[in-house]
């Protein structure tokens, strides 16, 4: 630590820091454009000037590093007379555009003009025009409006990892540009608008909708994957206007994906208002009363053992105890995840995921602590499309340099460099036996992981995979080793309560040619649907997507930003909640809600008035470490009694869960989002371009 002095007052800080962060700590307020906490300093903007003792002309205090007692002015007459010269130098080629920008009321070059500006300008040339750019369907450019922070171009270089952006050009002739015409081809790319202190880069979808101060904002969390992504949901009346991330150290940081970001439209299309039941042919509306009672006939029609539930991707916690409930109730044991219900041998319903030892299908890694391992296997994952920000956590651990990453599967872009060792699962036995180069590589490091995506365990060698991933990670010195990493929202939240099947009861092998089946569809959307007169699909669910229109009952359930203090699980074992944004439209209810009065209607009510009760009896009855917020279960390895995993393994090649072809699709949410699909086309025709 070193002494410095700040306007006066003494402040301690450490080695190596800027005068701009000891200005900071002293709790001294500097202006800037160019400076962010998370990219590397550029020094372009000039704006966080000031006087330093000894000094013949005013510092950057951004680039400047601090020395033992060293004196730093912020408010003379110097500094203040610097800052006015540059505002008045930045807005020389500026446009009048405050009244009709998206960035009015948020935008930096305003408020700072405001404070640290001149009230006169001393030029009176033409302002210089600049050509917009065209970056895809999710960015919106004015160009001239750009002050050359280049914030967009170290974020797209840094955190995106994607060399899209750059300056062309010097002097007054210098602009920010995608070199070639081209799109900002990144899943992280509406993290520019936040980053853009000016309204060069803003929201395409978000465009002239409405003024920051007419919106209402409220905190909740995303669930378009496994992370749980902090987010703010910006609200006029009924309708969502943009998203909005939230800073979490813990989790997101302060970015989101494009996917979270963008596909709010999706909450506002082909929604499900009222129940509805086929008749003739046809789905018709009906009340609540009238559709519960044929769900409650349906049940009496079909056997105990030929009815089904399947769990969709983002039920939270709460729903999926009472579907299990309700459905024991009635003598029912069959409760899936819609991604594995008919896997006969898949891991995710085997009892080695029941048995409340989280570190089996965890991210025992902590998200932060991914910065730290020096190196990883991906063994069928794709992190940059399953969980876009841990892909961001490893480019950020890679940069720092000395990291290896390296993968089984097929062959991935990361955004940065990967090893791929082939497609062949019995890679994964000889790396375990020590007869593969890799292994000897392992032996070496000091912070090792294993990253295992759930989409591997659809495979008939699941179970020896999942056995031999452990075996081999135990061997490794780091206590985290072994990491699962889903693309689903809710399936943490089920395993940490127990409440999906074990392997036993699966052997019945329902599939996709199943006769005389009562399914029930708890939003999953997913779901490869028995198509066969003798069965019947009742759906509990938001959307009109591939379930409903094969549904025989419909029961409209509410989204994620319709339910209040809903409980989701993150990958760490992290609980979150869900806050209400705007309640439920016409008919719709919870989940929950629906399930409690089907069984009161049954005479076999469950012992709920509200979700309180439930999530006591979630503490009490399934997992005392799903409550309170916040808390994460300490993981301990299950011993593997008889290693069988020699037996399981087999040729075979494997496959990732998501990737850049249906990235922007994983969900019933993005799927009915026009923003989305605009992706989607804006994809197709840039990887169209690069094949030619």
């Amino acid at each position: 630590m070193i002494q410095v002095f700040i306007d006066n007052q003494s402040v301690k800080v450490e080695k190596g820091s800027t005068v701009f962060q000891a200005c900071t700590k002293a709790g001294v307020e500097i202006p800037r454009f160019c400076y962010h906490e998370r990219l590397s300093i550029a020094g372009n903007c000039r704006m966080c000037l000031v006087e330093v003792e000894k000094s013949p002309k005013p510092v950057a205090s951004c680039a400047m590093p601090v020395m033992e007692g060293m004196k730093i002015k912020t408010n003379t007459a110097l500094v203040k007379k610097a800052r006015e010269g540059v505002l008045e130098f930045l807005l020389i080629n500026h446009p009048l555009d405050c009244p009709i920008c998206d960035q009015g009321g948020e935008c930096d070059l305003q408020d700072l003009t405001m404070v640290y500006g001149a009230d006169t300008s001393r030029f009176s040339e033409s302002k210089r025009s600049v050509k917009d750019k065209e970056l895809g369907p999710l960015v919106k450019t004015v160009m001239t409006r750009c002050i050359h922070c280049t914030r967009c171009v170290r974020f797209a270089t840094e955190i995106a990892g994607v060399q899209d952006l750059g300056t062309v050009g010097r002097g007054k002739e210098t602009e920010i540009s995608t070199y070639l015409k081209k799109i900002f081809d990144s899943e992280l790319s509406g993290n520019v608008i936040d980053l853009c202190p000016v309204g060069a880069l803003t929201s395409k979808p978000y465009a002239f909708h409405s003024r920051s101060w007419e919106i209402k904002s409220t905190e909740t969390i995303d669930l378009s994957d496994s992370l749980g992504s902090n987010i703010k949901v910006d609200v006029r009346g009924s309708s969502i206007l943009r998203i909005l991330p939230r800073l979490n150290e813990s989790i997101n940081e302060e970015w989101i994906s494009d996917k979270t970001r963008f596909s709010y439209d999706g909450l506002q299309h082909q929604r499900l208002y009222h129940p509805m039941i086929r008749k003739n042919g046809y789905l018709e509306k009906v009340s609540w009363q009238e559709a519960l009672q044929e769900v409650l006939h349906k049940l009496s029609l079909y056997a105990k053992e030929s009815t089904v539930a399947v769990l969709g991707s983002q039920v939270d916690v709460e729903s999926a105890v009472v579907t299990k409930e309700f459905l024991t109730k009635l003598g029912i044991h069959q409760l899936y995840f819609e991604k594995h219900w008919n896997a006969v041998t898949g891991i995710l319903s085997s009892n080695q995921l029941n048995d409340h030892s989280t570190k089996n299908y965890l991210l025992n890694q902590s998200i932060p602590g991914l910065e730290e391992v020096d190196t990883c296997l991906l063994v069928g994952v794709n992190p940059r499309f399953e969980a876009t920000l841990v892909n961001t956590r490893l480019r950020k651990r890679y940069l720092q340099g000395n990291f290896q990453m390296a993968c089984i599967g097929p062959e991935l872009n990361l955004t940065y460099p990967v090893k791929h060792l082939g497609n062949d699962i019995n890679l994964l036995l000889q790396i375990c036996e020590g007869r593969h180069p890799f292994s000897k590589f392992l032996a070496k490091t000091k912070k090792s992981i294993v990253i295992l995506g759930n989409h591997l365990f659809r495979k008939e060698s699941s179970h020896g995979i999942y056995d031999l991933v452990q075996e081999m990670t135990k061997r490794l010195p780091n206590f985290n080793s072994f990491n699962f990493l889903h693309s689903s929202a809710g399936l943490t939240g089920y395993l940490e309560a127990g409440i999906l099947n074990d392997r036993h009861v699966c052997n019945q092998q329902i599939s996709n040619t199943s006769k005389n089946l009562l399914l029930f569809s708890i939003g999953s959307d997913d779901l490869d649907i028995p198509v066969d007169s003798s069965n019947c699909l009742v759906y509990l669910g938001h959307h009109g997507d591939k379930c409903a229109s094969h549904a025989d009952i419909i029961l409209p359930c509410a989204a994620f930003t319709e339910k209040e203090n809903s409980t989701y699980l993150t990958i760490q074992g992290q609980s979150q909640f869900t806050k209400l944004v705007f309640y439920p439209p016409a008919d719709a209810k919870e989940d929950w809600e629906i399930l409690q009065v089907l069984s009161e209607m049954n005479q076999t009510a469950l012992p709920y008035q509200s979700k309180k009760e439930v999530q006591s009896t979630i503490h009490q009855m399934y997992s005392p470490w799903i409550y309170p917020q916040g808390q994460y279960k300490q993981a301990k390895w299950k011993d593997l009694q008889e290693p069988k995993w020699k037996s399981w393994i087999c040729n075979d090649p494997l496959s990732v869960e998501v990737d850049h072809l249906n990235y922007y699709q994983t969900d019933v949410i993005c799927r009915s989002s026009m923003t989305m699909a605009k992706c989607i086309k804006a994809n197709f025709l840039n990887s169209k371009s690069k094949s030619h």
